[in-house]
């Protein structure tokens, strides 16, 4: 009986088909259903704008200007100075402080005055209120910025966590990878082989099993042939599987 000699197979499998689009451990040994639908993307809700907010829920009216009424021009004299003598107006000329006051006094000032005084309170009026909208709008930014930071944060740490679980995941699927079951496989075609050459090498060293050159029985040599054709059916499916996966027959991975 001629003895076996193992071949040397190397370790690295070919491409089994069909392949796939992931070189991922989790990718490549997680089969996927062709008939289910993708998922559908995750798309994040817009955040709420506060100019629009703003512009909507609390919008000042229009500010109603006043038709400005034409100046009197350098003739005109208010009615409370049309009965003073002339050294009394040239008192009043002489004091800028009086001057002022009377032309701007409500019961001595012209209309024309009065129109752009009321229209620069409506202004003054409007702008207040703009203000008061503004830091409204700034307290609110302030809060959803550091709700966002918050929420940004958050999600950064569940990434890393979905990361450190990934990883884990690979690593424990790591033994049941193609490259890993390739590799365990050519290592038991290669144990089998020295396996069976073994045991021919003891049956012809022993003289046909025997022991201290006695012949062995009927009983021990069919139990020797028994368990050398398992060893060598084992040897010969494994060598099988080996070669059809070298051929790209083995099917099923994803």
């Amino acid at each position: 009986m001629s003895s076996f000699t193992p071949e040397l197979h190397s370790s690295t499998p070919p491409a089994p088909p069909p392949k796939g689009g992931s070189h991922d451990v989790s990718s490549i040994s997680t089969p996927t259903t062709s008939s289910s639908p993708p998922p559908a993307p995750f798309l994040p809700r817009p955040l709420p704008n506060d100019g629009q907010i703003v512009s909507a829920a609390s919008t000042p009216p229009p500010l109603t200007v006043s038709e400005p009424i034409p100046d009197p021009g350098d003739g005109w004299l208010p009615e409370i100075l049309r009965d003073k003598s002339t050294q009394d107006l040239a008192d009043i000329l002489a004091n800028p402080v009086l001057l002022n006051a009377l032309a701007h006094a409500p019961t001595s000032s012209h209309d024309s005055t009065k129109t752009s005084h009321a229209n620069l309170s409506a202004a003054l009026d409007q702008n207040t209120q703009l203000a008061k909208q503004l830091r409204s709008a700034e307290a609110r930014l302030a809060h959803q910025r550091s709700t966002t930071q918050a929420q940004l944060l958050a999600t950064h740490a569940l990434e890393r966590q979905w990361r450190q679980k990934q990883s884990d995941m690979d690593h424990a699927l790591a033994p049941f990878s193609p490259a890993s079951l390739y590799q365990q496989l050519a290592q038991g075609v290669q144990e089998q082989a020295l396996v069976c050459q073994a045991m021919e090498e003891s049956f012809l060293e022993g003289g046909g099993a025997g022991v201290d050159g006695v012949p062995a029985s009927e009983r021990e040599l069919t139990e020797w042939i028994r368990r050398y054709r398992e060893a060598k059916v084992l040897c010969y499916l494994r060598q099988e599987r080996k070669e059809r996966w070298d051929e790209g027959r083995v099917g099923g991975w994803r």
